[in-house]
């Protein structure tokens, strides 16, 4: 860090004029309004912005909501974040000039149907089961649950939470292990500050988990997909953890094979490298038998994170990490004194809501129903588009429909034009993967070093477990709309779908008598 980099700018107090207009997600109103303000040329290159605690007591939000406006920012090149310098507007050569395209139609624009995947219905949120639970737990409440909170979180959810995840996900963790917090992008964020980098990363995976991890400093590369999960064999010594969906690839779907299960487990023992277990669906199956959790192979060196987005509501802001041991004080320490993200109020609730036995009724509930959502699924695009394959669907709260090659972005701007919200396959392909399929023959320093990630460069793996080959398809959410509007959200992504391939027509046949064409003219 420079001081002419330092003093480049003027350093905004707490009162940074922002209008989020508009409504819909607030993290993406305040992401629109902070880009607005650097095209307009109101936040000059190199300001520093507001810690964002002030900027979310400033404008009414959560500080997760700004925190993570801020990462999303600093991975897409608007804002540049370093350590001891806060948060400023990235530095460029040239001022931004707004791009100025023509106007859509207005049902491209605001999607009447949706079916991206990662969010419940809202409307099946269990309110009276919910609001029994918060009643007993305020009531048996002891007095110390309204003062300061401690960064462990409550004890009564984490004891909850050790029965629970040892009973269903066959987790082995005593409720010291268990530190709250705010969900599963909070736990990595704080698992970054305190492991460390560079990670490896399923080529297949949320961007929004890559980019967090970028913005605190920790690259990832790209690790094989398959039909049997990630390709473990791809991890060498200089990573220091690898982020995994084991229950349930996410979003290709299917388990990680057994045999690669052990695998991680041993490589995580002979280099003190840590598993991360993304739980990501593991609670939603309906084809298979249970699969538990990596972490009850060996405790020491797998974390096992997880929330109740899917199960329950993303508007509950509360999830878990079940730690080794030795990293539960450090974790502690990376979120501060007091606790600051989830609310003791709700933690207690959560804490009923498992003893009671209500979340397991919920979960059954809404695993039925989802099973008839996937059902529904299958069925349409075999009546109507049986030339696609459907995959992904033993388990979780989507599918992936394979498409021709060639054809996906195609139906993405086809489903916009129905109005319908869905996305592609390829938007959860790893920046480094995506090249080294394009490039299978290069040798693996041009292959990593184009890559656009110096850690990457630098712990780049055997090829043979890099090298994704994209295929084209759609990533399809059955779990967000309503019962009315699922159907017609449907009959949308079927008219979406590229059309069969013609089958080509065999060349007539030449009668025995005919006579043998002329030569060619010369």
């Amino acid at each position: 860090m420079t001081d002419s980099w330092v003093n480049s700018a003027e350093i905004l107090g707490s009162d940074l004029p922002l209008e989020l207009s508009g409504t819909g997600n607030r993290r993406a109103l305040l992401m629109d309004a902070l880009r607005e303000a650097v095209r307009s040329g109101r936040l000059a290159p190199g300001t520093r912005l507001p810690p964002y605690r002030s900027l979310a007591a400033d404008l009414g939000l959560a500080r997760n909501t700004v925190a993570d406006a801020y990462a999303e920012l600093v991975a897409e090149g608007w804002l540049a974040a370093r350590q001891g310098s806060g948060t400023r507007v990235a530095e460029r050569a040239a001022p931004v000039t707004p791009v100025h395209r023509p106007r859509t139609p207005e049902r491209a624009v605001r999607p009447v149907h949706d079916l991206v995947q990662g969010q419940p219905d809202p409307s099946v949120f269990p309110r009276t089961a919910w609001l029994a639970s918060a009643r007993r737990a305020l009531a048996a409440a002891p007095d110390d649950a309204f003062g300061p909170g401690d960064p462990h979180g409550r004890p009564e959810l984490r004891r909850a939470l050790a029965g629970y995840l040892a009973r269903v996900r066959g987790v082995r963790a005593s409720p010291d292990r268990i530190v709250l917090c705010s969900g599963a992008a909070h736990g990595l964020r704080l698992l970054a500050e305190v492991v460390g980098g560079p990670w490896a990363a399923e080529a297949y995976g949320l961007p929004f988990h890559r980019e967090l991890l970028a913005s605190h400093g920790v690259g990832t590369r790209p690790l094989g997909v398959d039909a049997d999960g990630a390709r473990v064999d791809g991890l060498t010594r200089r990573d220091r953890a690898v982020l995994l969906t084991p229950a349930h690839q996410f979003p290709t779907g299917g388990p990680l094979h057994p045999a690669r299960r052990a695998a991680v487990v041993d490589w995580a023992r002979a280099t003190g490298g840590l598993v991360v277990e993304d739980d990501y669906d593991g609670e939603f199956r309906y084809d298979r038998q249970p699969v538990g959790a990596v972490q009850g192979l060996d405790p020491e060196h797998v974390v096992l994170v997880g929330s109740v987005s899917k199960s329950l509501s993303p508007a509950l802001r509360i999830g878990w990490m079940v730690l080794p041991q030795r990293l539960v004080a450090p974790v502690v320490a990376a979120k501060g004194e007091r606790e600051q993200f989830s609310s003791a109020t709700e933690q207690l609730t959560l804490a009923d809501f498992v003893e009671s036995g209500a979340y397991d009724r919920q979960v059954r509930r809404m695993r039925q129903r989802h099973r008839r959502r996937r059902d529904q699924l299958v069925a349409a695009l075999h009546a109507r588009a049986p030339h696609v394959r459907v995959t992904g669907i033993a388990a979780g709260l989507h599918a992936v429909v394979e498409l021709p090659p060639g054809t996906e972005r195609s139906a993405v701007r086809a489903a916009a034009w129905q109005g319908l919200a869905v996305e592609g396959l390829g938007d959860y392909l790893h920046p480094g993967a995506e090249h080294a399929s394009r490039a299978p023959r290069a040798s693996r320093a041009h292959r990593a070093g184009a890559a656009g990630n110096a850690d990457a460069v630098r712990a780049a793996g055997p090829a043979d477990a890099s090298l994704v080959p994209h295929r084209d398809g759609l990533v399809v959410g059955y779990a967000t709309p309503t019962e009315s509007a699922y159907p017609e959200a449907l009959d949308a992504l079927c008219r979406s779908l590229p059309p069969a391939a013609p089958l080509a027509t065999p060349p007539a046949a030449t009668p025995a008598s005919a006579p043998p064409p002329p030569p060619a003219a010369p």
